[in-house]
C-alpha cells in the first residue's frame, strides 16, 4: 500500500491549489448552480402566493395584496439548498492491478476532487467499496479537512470481489440525500455496469463516470502457455496465447469500454476515461471541461 507521503506530497498539493484556481476561472458565477435543490421557505427568490394559515410568519404577508383584497396572503420564495457529493472508490482487488496501480492513481483523483468541493463549501462523502461498502468517511466540509480525506484513502486496503450494484443499494437506501454520485473505478464488474449504475439513477443521483484503466490490460504483452488467475474470484485458467487471440480481447475491451461510455452518454450522465500514467491534473481538467462537477 502506498504511503500518505507518496501519494499526497508537497507537489501534490501544489497541484491541488493550482487546480482549485483553475475552477474558479472556468467557473466563476456559476459555482455549483445546477447541482442545489430548492424548497419552498423563506428565501432569496420570490416562487408564489397562497392563503394565510394561522401561525405562519408574519414578515412575509403581503400587506398590498391585503389592502386590495381584504385577505391575509403570503408571499413564498425559492430557498436554495446545497447538494452533497459521495465519491465512490472502487477498492476490489482489482484495482491493484496496474504500474502505477489503478486503485492509486483513483486516490489520487478523488483527493483531487474532493479538495475542489470542500474548498467550494459542498459537503463530501467519500465511500469505499468492493463487493459491499467497505469503509466511509462522513460528511466534511471546508478545505482544511482535506487531511481527513488523505488518511481515509490512504488506508483503503484493496481486497474483494466488485459487487457495485449491492455497494451502492446499501448505501443509498440508508436515507441518503440525493446528491452528485462520483464513482471511480474500472468498472470490471462480473454483475456488468449497468445495474449497478441503475441504482444511483434510481435514487435520482447526478452521476459521474471515471474510468480508470492500466496499460496492461488494454494492451497486454503475454504469449505462450499460461496459467491465468483472476484477482478477485482466483478462478484459473489455462490459454494459449496467439497473436489472433490478443487481437480478439483488445476488440472485446474495446466494446467494453465503448458500452460504458455509450450508457453514460444515453442517460446523460459525466463520463471520462483515463489511463493510470495520464497526469491526474490533465483528467481533473477534462472533468471540470465536462461541466458536470463544478457548476
Amino acid at each position: 500500500m502506498s504511503t500518505n507521503a507518496a501519494l499526497f506530497d508537497d507537489e501534490f498539493l501544489k497541484k491541488l491549489d493550482y487546480l482549485n484556481i483553475i475552477s474558479k476561472r472556468l467557473f466563476a458565477g456559476q459555482l455549483r448552480a445546477e447541482r442545489r435543490t430548492r424548497k419552498r421557505g423563506a428565501g432569496m427568490e420570490f416562487a408564489d402566493y397562497r392563503s394565510y394559515v394561522a401561525g405562519d410568519d408574519f414578515r412575509y404577508l403581503d400587506w398590498k395584496a391585503y389592502l386590495r383584497l381584504n385577505k391575509l396572503i403570503m408571499r413564498l420564495f425559492e430557498e436554495e439548498e446545497d447538494l452533497p457529493i459521495y465519491f465512490f472508490v472502487d477498492s476490489s482487488e482489482s484495482m491493484e492491478y496496474g504500474n502505477p496501480s489503478k486503485l492509486d492513481y483513483a486516490r489520487r483523483v478523488a483527493a483531487a476532487l474532493c479538495y475542489i468541493g470542500l474548498a467550494n463549501l459542498d459537503r463530501v462523502n467519500v465511500i469505499s467499496f468492493a463487493d459491499n461498502v467497505k469503509s466511509e468517511l462522513p460528511p466534511l466540509r471546508g478545505k482544511g479537512r482535506i487531511f481527513r480525506v488523505f488518511r481515509f484513502l490512504t488506508d483503503i486496503v484493496p481486497g474483494g470481489a466488485t459487487n457495485a450494484r449491492d455497494s451502492f443499494k446499501t448505501y443509498c437506501t440508508e436515507g441518503r440525500r440525493r446528491g452528485l454520485a462520483v464513482v471511480v473505478s474500472d468498472f470490471l464488474d462480473p454483475a456488468g455496469f449497468e445495474k449497478a449504475m441503475d441504482v444511483l439513477r434510481h435514487f435520482r443521483h447526478d452521476i459521474f463516470v471515471i474510468h480508470i484503466a492500466s496499460h496492461e490490460e488494454m494492451n497486454p504483452v503475454l504469449k505462450g502457455e499460461l496459467l491465468l488467475v483472476d484477482a478477485e474470484n482466483r478462478a484459473a485458467r489455462e490459454v494459449t496465447v496467439t497473436p489472433g487471440l490478443l487481437t480478439a480481447y483488445r476488440a472485446e475491451y474495446t466494446r467494453f469500454c465503448e458500452q460504458l461510455e455509450q450508457y453514460c452518454s444515453r442517460y446523460q450522465l459525466g463520463y471520462v476515461r483515463t489511463v493510470t500514467d495520464y497526469p491526474f491534473e490533465e483528467l481533473i481538467l477534462k472533468v471540470f471541461r465536462q461541466g458536470r462537477f463544478i457548476k
